[in-house]
């Protein structure tokens, strides 16, 4: 297997930052494994790892106590988790939950925020990419929400 840095910087998010900004990336990283059901965080708790999946699949869910968990996404294999990491106040907003047998690199987000705060033109590079990832979640679910919205008004 490839090592953990040459893993990280081939990753879509990554690839083509510079290789100054790719050699500040892996400073902490760890791979994790999570088998079917496990829980790769949960919803409310501090929010700190930047996870890039690299085989599996992980559903990303909304709990509300009570209410029972809803899924909201379903991402895989070259797929970014996690982004609650940069912004106060740090806690996961979702939960995400392996499908099946999924391997991640997870990346510090202590770590990503200093680097970005050290320099800032990592960090703008970090944010466009982060956000890039934010429009297209967002994106998706305002296209659940209308399918939800149509098939309801089908119904009755």
């Amino acid at each position: 297997m490839k090592d953990l840095q040459t893993i990280i910087t081939s990753h879509p998010l990554f690839q083509d930052m510079k290789p100054q900004h790719q050699a500040m990336l892996g400073s902490g990283a760890k791979e994790a494994e999570f088998k079917a059901g496990e829980l790769l965080f949960r919803q409310g708790e501090p929010a700190n790892q930047l996870h890039l999946i690299l085989s599996g699949n992980v559903s990303l869910e909304a709990h509300e106590p009570g209410g029972g968990t809803v899924p909201v996404q379903t991402l895989g294999p070259g797929d970014l988790l996690g982004w609650s990491w940069l912004f106060p106040p740090f806690i996961w907003n979702f939960q995400a939950r392996a499908i099946e047998r999924t391997e991640v690199i997870v990346l510090s987000g202590g770590h990503l925020l200093s680097s970005a705060d050290r320099d800032h033109e990592f960090g703008y590079e970090l944010m466009k990419r982060v956000a890039q990832v934010v429009i297209k979640r967002l994106q998706s679910a305002r296209k659940q929400l209308l399918d939800l919205q149509t098939a309801s008004a089908l119904e009755g």
